[in-house]
């Protein structure tokens, strides 16, 4: 059964475990409520900052606040980003025989490949979850395809099979099977499995895109295949919430907008916190908006809060992570799971988003010209990146809808006199 009761857990950052906070959480079972508190020692350090802009450096207390739409959300914003989602929450609560408090699913969570740099504390002082086997190696990637796939199927997988594979998720992210695992320099990487209910090669795709939104300007993940001669690929990504041996602090989109924003914000909502919270504004403003474009002209069906993300950059503040989760779809509806404004709505519109560039402070000239590098890299280049991830000529030509749309046309109208730049 779920633990009941109240407990406090402390709150650390990064590889010194310097203390930040309390985490008070109580359940009854039915009911969940937390309060976080920064520590003292923490409003007094020199190198303090607020963990999520609201809530700023004080005494004062932050609650959780739960929704039966979102009952994650009982936990505070950043520390609620340091907690799994579907994937890693269906094997905690396999695991662990019972379905789990939140506080029980973010303590179960690996220490070493947590999100962010956050840590929780227990009562000797040492960071929860350590018990788990140790991050597996490059190696070992045929191995944990095979046993995310036995899960996946339900393949008599028991609760000790759960827990093995519980560490390797950690606080990973979406509903797709994944792991993390280094390689033999010790970097830090995400691998994400081919599922069996794909009817797509969906990791050729991915990786395919990220590095096509390279070429096209974008600051992307940098992502690669692993096993690419199998028919079920690996796509990996390097985690970059890790500098060598450094926790780089994180959180989602979600949690950089004030809590009013939690429900319905716009691309919009998000230049304004870049503005006032960014550490490098002029520079997170375009590449928001050279990102708008992209997820238009690719038909990219992931582009909610959650998967776009900020790093801690220091006392200036915070600047956007590295695009990820850039999932194109050929058969999606033409609408942004994230609108453009409160004007355009939901609407997928390469127009709407050229009209909102001066509240990316960009003049008509700078929007035109991000327009014609991402229209004439995609179009140059989609199905050669395509190609490259070994998809087949039959593949390839699956997932033209998603490159060569409706938006895509009116792109390269609007650049139709563009003079090439030399």
């Amino acid at each position: 059964m779920v633990n009941k009761g109240r407990r406090q857990i402390k709150v650390a950052i990064g590889a010194s475990l310097t203390p930040v906070g309390t985490l008070f959480f109580e359940t009854d079972g039915r009911r969940q409520r937390s309060v976080f508190q920064y520590a003292s020692s923490w409003l007094e350090h020199e190198d303090s900052f607020a963990l999520v802009p609201s809530m700023p450096l004080n005494d004062d207390k932050y609650a959780g606040h739960a929704t039966r739409e979102d009952p994650r959300s009982v936990l505070p914003p950043p520390i609620s980003d340091s907690a799994p989602d579907s994937w890693g929450r269906g094997i905690i609560q396999k695991a662990l025989g019972y379905p789990p408090s939140e506080l029980d699913y973010l303590l179960t969570v690996d220490d070493k490949t947590r999100h962010g740099a956050l840590r929780y504390i227990n009562e000797m002082g040492q960071p929860v979850s350590q018990t788990i086997p140790p991050v597996p190696r490059l190696n070992n990637l045929s191995a944990l395809r095979s046993m995310a796939a036995a899960y996946e199927r339900d393949e008599d997988f028991g609760a000790e099979k759960a827990r093995d594979l519980q560490g390797l998720a950690g606080s990973l992210g979406g509903a797709r099977p994944k792991a993390n695992f280094i390689d033999a320099n010790g970097v830090l990487y995400i691998a994400k499995f081919t599922s069996d209910r794909d009817t797509r090669p969906v990791e050729r795709v991915e990786v395919a895109t990220l590095r096509l939104a390279t070429a096209a300007g974008l600051k992307a993940a940098d992502a690669h295949l692993e096993l690419a001669g199998s028919d079920r690929p690996v796509a990996i990504i390097r985690r970059f919430d890790r500098h060598l041996d450094r926790r780089v602090p994180y959180i989602s989109a979600q949690s950089f907008l004030s809590d009013q924003h939690r429900e319905g914000a716009y691309y919009t909502d998000l230049a304004d916190a870049i503005r006032r919270d960014g550490a490098e504004a002029k520079r997170d403003l375009e590449e928001l908006f050279r990102r708008i474009l992209f997820t238009i002209l690719v038909s990219n069906n992931d582009d909610y809060l959650k998967n776009h993300g900020f790093l801690h950059a220091g006392k200036s503040g915070w600047i956007l992570s590295p695009a990820f989760d850039i999932n194109p779809q050929p058969e999606r509806h033409r609408h942004l799971e994230t609108g453009i404004s409160p004007e355009a709505g939901q609407n997928a519109s390469v127009e709407a988003a050229i009209d909102a560039a001066k509240l990316f402070n960009l003049s008509p000239d700078q929007a035109r010209a991000i327009l014609v590098k991402i229209v004439r890299t995609v179009d140059g280049e989609w199905q050669n990146r395509c190609k490259d991830e070994g998809m087949t000529p039959k593949q390839i030509s699956a997932y033209a809808p998603a490159f060569d749309n409706d938006e895509m046309k009116i792109a390269r109208r609007l650049i139709a006199h563009t003079v090439p730049a030399p």
